[in-house]
């Protein structure tokens, strides 16, 4: 298997995992503790702010590298198994369908901002 496999085969199950812990941390069967880390983890690794600025050489993404993992681990050590498995088992399900949702969004959202952008400058050139 080369490397480039080898990475995608990785990027697919982390993405299939957050989903699944996405999924996990709105279950009510999860404990609170659980979700509170969850939903840490998620929401760091969506902000746009982060302890140490990403434009810092080296030690700019080494908070997402070290906090995002641990704050992912220990949820999903709170987690009961029977639980995780299943959603887990969700998120391989719905890759595909949210992938092209997802795909769709992205797609109408860059439309709009073309047709929008070609307007205003319509009308000022006008």
């Amino acid at each position: 298997m080369s490397i480039i496999a080898q990475w995608k085969t990785r990027a697919r199950r982390i993405k299939t995992e957050t989903y699944a812990l996405a999924g996990a941390a709105r279950d009510p069967r999860v404990p609170w503790l659980a979700r509170l880390f969850a939903a840490i983890a998620i929401g760091y690794t969506l902000s746009p702010i982060d302890l140490i600025p990403d434009f810092i050489p080296i030690i700019g993404y080494l908070d997402d590298l070290v906090l995002v993992p641990l704050f992912i681990l220990i949820a999903r050590r709170l987690i009961p198994p029977d639980v995780l498995a299943e959603h887990r088992e969700r998120a391989r399900a719905n890759d595909d369908r949210s992938s092209r949702t997802a795909a769709i969004v992205i797609v109408t959202l860059w439309v709009i901002v073309v047709l929008v952008v070609a307007l205003l400058l319509w009308r000022r050139l006008r």
